[in-house]
């Protein structure tokens, strides 16, 4: 057992229960919101209130949180909904990007301008160590990306970086990866490369393909793979998603996956009428109303369930 840190204090590791291990609460642009959105703060907290309430009415119990620089973590948001909903959310840090870090790191850093110690490290060790701004939480894991452009000097700087957190510090870590591009597993080359422990890692969006010899060695060299983005059929379909799973289970992967949507409440990358259309299962409630049943359908047993949904995310944390 272990503490793990949430938006309302630190749990023990035993009580995180069935856990979605990638779902946001808001992804915003806050400069732009600041600036150009129609944003009403009051009935937005009401919706995620209320669809996370939703979300702990069908037996899940915590959330992996994700949301860190470049996605518009805004934690005193968070902490209003998570005081009111009877589920665990747990935050994160780190920063994605998918080609250049923000400006305010660029001429700051080792062998740089301003000649100094990584500061994206340091500020991650203090999230996970003293806290989040002045809001009092601390998050309890790292987040970094890789996509198709491949590890640009942006990319493996932020990798670097949550690399030696992890070290610092022992929280685990998730990547956003492509696995079109078979990104996985050189995210986990340079992890290793930083001494990080493989088996702390979850290898996001994996369940974005059907190669199972990717995915497999993947899983071999120790890391999760996150099967994630359940209802983000136009990316894969439903049915190729839930083989993919029930495939791994039966080969002996089920303590290497972990499941999510990669949902939000609110994502301002999209149109909300819009992405209702394209991708209506794209929602907190979709691996309960029918991914579970679809793999239990498929020979999925409830152990593997369980295990997807909780041993492999407390082993993670612990």
């Amino acid at each position: 057992m272990a503490e793990v840190q949430t938006v309302t204090g630190p749990i023990d590791s035993a009580d995180l229960g069935r856990t979605l291990a990638h779902e946001h609460v808001f992804v915003l642009g806050e400069e732009h919101r600041l600036n150009y959105q129609d944003w009403d703060e009051e009935a937005m907290v009401e919706k995620a209130v209320a669809d996370l309430t939703e979300l702990a009415s069908l037996g899940i119990d915590s959330i992996m949180d994700p949301t860190v620089l470049g996605l518009g973590r805004y934690i005193p948001r968070i902490q209003r909904i998570a005081e009111r909903v009877d589920l665990n959310i747990i935050a994160a840090t780190g920063l994605y990007t998918y080609n250049e870090i923000p400006f305010q790191f660029h001429y700051t850093g080792p062998g740089l301008l301003f000649d100094q110690p990584e500061p994206l490290t340091e500020m991650f060790v203090k999230d996970l160590t003293k806290g989040i701004a002045d809001t009092g939480v601390r998050a309890a894991f790292l987040k970094c990306a890789i996509e198709e452009q491949g590890l640009t000097p942006g990319v493996e700087r932020v990798m670097r970086a949550v690399g030696q957190a992890h070290v610092r510090t022992g929280a685990p870590i998730t990547v956003h990866t492509n696995p079109h591009t078979r990104s996985g597993l050189e995210a986990q080359r340079v992890l290793r490369e930083e001494g990080v422990d493989l088996t702390k890692v979850v290898i996001g969006h994996s369940g974005d393909s059907t190669d199972l010899d990717y995915l497999k060695e993947v899983a071999d060299a120790g890391s999760l793979l996150g099967m994630d983005r359940f209802g983000l059929d136009v990316l894969l379909p439903f049915e190729q998603r839930v083989d993919t799973v029930a495939q791994l289970a039966a080969a002996g992967y089920a303590d290497r996956m972990v499941l999510a949507h990669d949902a939000a409440c609110f994502i301002d990358w999209f149109d909300p009428e819009a992405k209702r259309q394209a991708v209506p299962q794209w929602n907190y409630r979709h691996i309960s109303d029918d991914v579970l049943p679809a793999l239990r359908e498929r020979g999925v047993t409830d152990e593997q369930i369980e295990t997807m949904l909780v041993g492999n995310v407390r082993r993670y944390f612990e």
